[in-house]
């Protein structure tokens, strides 16, 4: 197959404002298994978002920008459904901020010849594919980017503040990028493995130009202080976690990284986690809500596991929360980090 037959037919992004899950949610709440535990999660999110003084930390791992739910996180940034944002690189800049450049992700399949694929520099995630010329673009965009900034360390909040200028000075092709509405917005995003995607690419391109010369460079740490500085500000926090992974574990330490500073938080008064990951190998995408209790994480009572895939449950219980009135004022929190 040629490559503009491949490369044809772009995934859309899903629109939780187009329709209103209330009804089916409610049908869910009536019946079992994992039907009950979305319903109980959307109406602990409703519950997140209806506390004023809750600050709502969304986490995203897995390649679901990729899939088609960055309109989702558009419309709870935009709508005030969220406060911050942790994600893994791959989701904020391979495939948000390339998106915001004008470049697209494409329905495939993974039934498919992969040699054939790398021949023609598409690359697959399952059944979507990249074009991997235009992903050398974003790498490149993000050197060019730390190449205008001062050489110096950089938490990753601070560097994606740097990438939303760029889309406001430049003009992003997109009206719905995420990247550009939180740096407008003031929700801080952070990457704590910043490194671990075309952000990468793009630091190493620039770090190596650089030579011994002063060059940027991204500090992990001061995103861990970053957010635990949020945490201390706040009287409560919930976390909306998709998948597993870094961005799970970076947001659930907070409390007992406050601990660590002599400051007294809560635990966590709200957690959801839309995972298909399993508890009983011990790794960390899997492991449940109760079990963070033991950890002094998450408190206990408005905690829920939903074993689903996020593409067909992140949706429906964004459309609920968002249809029931979620959303807070236009206050930020931009002013606890510093």
């Amino acid at each position: 197959m040629k490559r503009e037959e491949l490369l044809n037919k772009e995934i859309e992004h899903i629109d939780i404002k187009s329709f209103d899950s209330t009804e089916i949610i409610n049908a869910f709440s009536k019946m079992a298994f994992q039907a009950k535990n979305l319903a109980r999660s959307a109406h602990i999110l409703e519950k997140m978002t209806e506390n004023k003084d809750c600050s709502i930390i969304l986490c995203l791992a897995g390649s679901i920008f990729s899939a088609g739910l960055k309109k989702v996180v558009y419309d709870m940034v935009k709508h005030n459904m969220v406060d911050a944002i942790v994600s893994t690189g791959a989701i904020i800049v391979d495939q948000e901020f390339f998106e915001a450049l004008g470049f697209k992700h494409y329905q495939g399949t993974p039934f498919i010849d992969d040699e054939m694929l790398r021949k023609q520099n598409i690359d697959r995630i399952y059944d979507t594919y990249i074009d991997e010329d235009e992903l050398r673009v974003c790498d490149m965009t993000i050197a060019e980017i730390a190449d205008s900034l001062e050489p110096r360390p950089y938490s990753s909040r601070e560097f994606i503040v740097a990438m939303g200028k760029y889309l406001l000075d430049n003009g992003a092709k997109v009206k719905d990028s995420v990247v550009l509405e939180s740096y407008k917005k003031g929700v801080p995003i952070f990457v704590p493995a910043f490194s671990d995607c075309s952000a990468g690419f793009g630091l190493v391109y620039h770090q190596n130009a650089k030579g011994s010369k002063p060059k940027v460079t991204i500090d992990s740490a001061k995103d861990f202080l970053e957010l635990t500085k949020i945490k201390i500000a706040s009287k409560d926090t919930g976390l909306f976690m998709i998948g597993g992974g870094v961005p799970k574990n970076f947001a659930q330490d907070i409390p007992v990284a406050a601990d660590i500073l002599g400051k007294e938080v809560n635990m966590h008064k709200y957690a959801i986690q839309i995972t298909v990951a399993d508890e009983r190998d011990g790794a960390l995408s899997g492991s449940t809500l109760k079990e963070a209790h033991s950890w002094g994480k998450v408190e206990s009572g408005n905690e829920q596991m939903v074993y689903a895939e996020a593409t067909v449950a992140m949706p429906l219980i964004v459309s609920y929360a968002y249809h029931r009135g979620g959303g807070k004022s236009e206050e930020k929190i931009d002013s606890m980090i510093s």
